[in-house]
């Protein structure tokens, strides 16, 4: 419909490069580290105790493994334990739709041979220094006890001594959508960090919490570290572990950028679809008007291509682009997306960018969006998404920073970018 406006721009020539980042010698031994993580819990935890193992909607690397020899320690502690769906308004705000999600990642009563209490009742625990609710799942406040299991790492929302971990998961996760809503309304008001240790600090205290097990990954998405995080010294503990995290966290090569395209997103990928730490943007709104930012990366324009499977149509995140693909906004779940963004009060987020059927299609637009003398010049830099940033491809105007960085590895000659049939990128390749 738009053929006789379409840009005729030649496209710049892309050449492939890998980044390097330091990761572990040897490989972590997930099973082992969580019992090492747990053992401390065997003298917290009684025979026939209920306890309730809290999952989240995050695709944290080996999740299915640790959840399984959780639950096998507990059991061995002479617990009973259930899986709590921990994931605030995610999943259509539904019980189904949070049980769904679990099982996506491996997670589910059969494979477990456990219950999962996948209600989204809850209670109102008390009242906040400001009057504001705080509210927990029903199921979870009448077990004996709740064990969290997380990874912790920057928020995607704001910055501070705590993040997206433990605590989060204590207080929007298993708040479920009341909870999640309460927070984050909250949040806006007096502050994303002030509420989060208030409301962790009256769960902890009113509620059976008995710690969580926090789970560090490094820039390669492998398991760096599993911590057990105790209920009495939780704040403390996670806002160290938060730090080391933050060290850990990948980055993109280049720090200023015309077109960033990024080839899929999801809540799998990150709370917010692309994680706003790696690509300088945020859930509640952005400007391109550099003056104004002062963090890197700098990107003019980003495109993103399609929705990850996991996401199960959830396309919160697709409002931080400027142009995106009529695919991805044909595999989006209106009603879960919108449902997590006002939830969440990221109503940005969910917003729909401008799109065209083929990525050729859109790249010309994005393209022609930028004031570029010449657009075979443009810096461009294609990823797989970010949380994997080892395998990149880069336009030719970029080579000369490439070489300059230690990181990075040329993998092969500039070349024409390359499009199947539809007209469409081909796969990029890597992990």
């Amino acid at each position: 419909m738009f053929s006789e406006y379409q840009p005729k721009l030649p496209l710049p020539s892309m050449f492939p490069l890998k980044q390097a980042f330091p990761g572990r010698a040897v490989p972590l031994d997930l099973s082992l580290a969580v019992r090492n993580a747990m053992e401390p819990l065997q003298f917290r935890i009684k025979s026939g105790m209920r306890i309730g193992l809290a999952v989240g909607s995050r695709g944290i690397s080996g999740l299915s493994a640790m959840v399984q020899e959780v639950v096998t320690q507990l059991i061995a502690f002479g617990a009973m334990p259930v899986i709590l769906p921990a994931m605030g308004s995610h999943g259509g705000a539904t019980s189904e739709g949070q049980a769904s999600v679990l099982a996506s990642y491996g997670v589910d009563a059969q494979s477990l041979g456990i219950p999962i209490e996948c209600s989204m009742e809850t209670i109102a625990v008390a009242e906040s220094e400001w009057g504001t609710p705080v509210f927990w799942s029903r199921s979870a406040s009448q077990l004996d006890g709740v064990l969290v299991l997380n990874r912790i790492k920057p928020h995607t929302d704001f910055k501070g001594g705590l993040g997206s971990g433990i605590l989060k998961m204590l207080v929007v996760g298993l708040g479920k959508r009341d909870g999640a809503s309460a927070f984050h309304r909250a949040a806006i008001q007096f502050g994303y960090e002030n509420v989060l240790r208030q409301y962790a600090s009256i769960l902890i205290d009113k509620m059976p919490v008995i710690g969580g097990l926090g789970i560090i990954e490094n820039a390669l998405h492998e398991t760096d570290q599993i911590a057990f995080v105790p209920v009495e010294t939780a704040i403390e503990d996670e806002g160290r572990l938060l730090a080391k995290a933050k060290d850990l966290m990948p980055r993109l090569p280049f720090d200023d950028l015309d077109l960033l395209i990024v080839d899929r997103i999801g809540k799998d990928i990150s709370g917010s679809g692309m994680d706003p730490n790696i690509v300088g943007r945020g859930v509640h709104g952005f400007s391109t008007d550099f003056s104004l930012q002062k963090d890197f990366p700098r990107i003019k324009r980003i495109m993103v291509r399609s929705l990850t499977p996991d996401s199960h149509g959830n396309a919160i995140g697709v409002g931080m682009a400027d142009f995106t693909t009529s695919r991805l906004v044909g595999s989006m779940n209106p009603k879960i997306s919108f449902v997590n963004a006002v939830t969440a009060m990221t109503m940005n987020g969910a917003k729909v960018p401008i799109h065209f059927e083929a990525d050729q299609e859109v790249i010309q637009w994005a393209l022609s969006s930028l004031v570029v003398p010449d657009t075979r010049q443009s810096r461009v830099l294609r990823i797989k998404d970010t949380l994997h940033l080892d395998v990149m491809e880069a336009s030719e105007h970029l080579l000369h920073d490439a070489r300059s960085n230690p990181q990075v590895t040329l993998e092969g000659e500039p070349a024409v970018m390359e499009f199947d049939s539809n007209g469409n990128l081909m796969d990029l390749g890597g992990s």
